[in-house]
């Protein structure tokens, strides 16, 4: 789809790449670095999310950097129809960072719940999955936990002079 992005809308956009402004109120301190007020450039970041332009805005953290060395992808296999209820109880809990369902494939893989887990030891991670496991009770049907063995390179909506050309933005 090819959505009408403005000269300011451009300069919001380069302005956000790598991330907001690390402070209490990020977006008029945008609006100031911009030249324009708050309200504006709060007004067309919601257009942007409601157009489809920009997916989500959301905090990225380096958890190595924090200390959180262990990360583990818990794997749940719940009845589908708990799956909803479950994941908004485990995803507010301090060490889940994200939380969501995906579909399962029976014969292969039977998990429909996701929750990542951070702690600073495999230890730490497993004794916070065994708690989410308490949480479910007999809700759950099996889980398991898969680690990270490297960091993945997290970028946020990157807009380039070739990208721009090419989609008339």
């Amino acid at each position: 789809m090819n959505y009408p992005l403005d000269s300011t809308d451009r300069r919001l956009i380069a302005a956000t790449q790598t991330g907001l402004p690390l402070s209490i109120r990020p977006y008029h301190d945008l609006a100031q670095e911009l030249g324009l007020s708050a309200k504006e450039v709060m007004q067309r970041i919601e257009r942007m999310i409601s157009q489809g332009i920009i997916r989500r805005i959301g905090v990225v953290p380096n958890h190595y950097a924090l200390g959180y060395t262990a990360n583990g992808m818990s794997v749940w296999d719940l009845p589908d129809d708990e799956v909803r209820q479950a994941g908004m109880e485990i995803g507010v809990l301090d060490f889940v960072s994200h939380c969501y369902q995906r579909p399962r494939h029976p014969s292969l893989w039977p998990y429909n719940l996701f929750a990542m887990v951070h702690g600073r030891s495999r230890d730490e991670v497993q004794d916070k999955v065994e708690r989410i496991a308490g949480m479910l009770g007999d809700r759950q049907r099996g889980h398991n936990v898969l680690y990270s063995t490297r960091i993945l390179k997290k970028t946020g909506l990157r807009i380039t002079q070739k990208l721009a050309a090419e989609k008339n933005v």
